[in-house]
């Protein structure tokens, strides 16, 4: 488990600003062992998450990511997707599946909540302006999944210019191949535009 992450490891630049976001991607109950789209490593690193946001609850941002209530809501190819995952769909599922898991729910507010129902979390205009508000200069990311949610927000994140911190044992995967796929892209391919540590490290530079 972990092993490319491990062996590439990084550490970060420098000290994390006073001004740096916590971005907390789409850790809710249907990505649960419960839900219908299971991601395997959601509750191994859901202590992880919410160490981070319990640090700095008025400085997180969890992301919520929302289904159609039928597929013919949604444009193009992402009707396909939800006629293939009807059962995903409001009218056929329990709302209380797209809730945050109740350990990070608890801590909004003050932590702030943004819906989307595309991968990346500045699909909804909203995040970027939440982050212009609070003079970020910077965002550290957790959260579900490495190489879909998580890896589109990233990539938004580092076209926007941020400062992007991936906490390394905060992301879940779906598989060790993906998770190490997507770390050793960041490493090779973005060094100068992604760090990657682990929380210990993150929470010590994070004022």
């Amino acid at each position: 488990m972990f092993l490319l992450g491990c062996a590439m490891a990084e550490s970060i630049f420098a000290p994390l600003s006073e001004r740096t976001v916590h971005l907390c991607i789409d850790m809710q109950r249907i990505f649960s062992s419960e839900g219908i789209w299971p991601a395997p490593w959601l509750e191994r690193v859901l202590p992880v998450a919410a160490e981070l946001a319990s640090r700095r609850p008025e400085r997180t941002i969890f992301t919520r990511f929302m289904t159609p209530r039928r597929a013919e809501d949604m444009p193009g190819m992402w009707r396909r997707y939800y006629g293939k995952w009807r059962e995903a769909t409001q009218e056929h599922l329990d709302p209380q599946m797209l809730e945050l898991l109740p350990l990070l729910g608890a801590l909004v507010p003050p932590a702030t909540v943004v819906e989307k129902m595309r991968y990346s979390a500045f699909s909804n205009s909203a995040l970027l302006s939440l982050l212009q508000t609070r003079g970020a200069d910077g965002i550290i990311v957790t959260g579900s999944e490495a190489d879909v949610c998580v890896l589109a927000t990233v990539l938004d994140a580092v076209d926007l210019g941020y400062r992007v911190v991936l906490v390394r044992d905060g992301v879940s995967s779906s598989s060790d191949e993906g998770y190490d796929a997507l770390l050793t892209v960041y490493h090779r391919r973005y060094s100068l535009q992604i760090e990657t540590a682990n929380a210990e490290e993150v929470l010590r530079l994070w004022p």
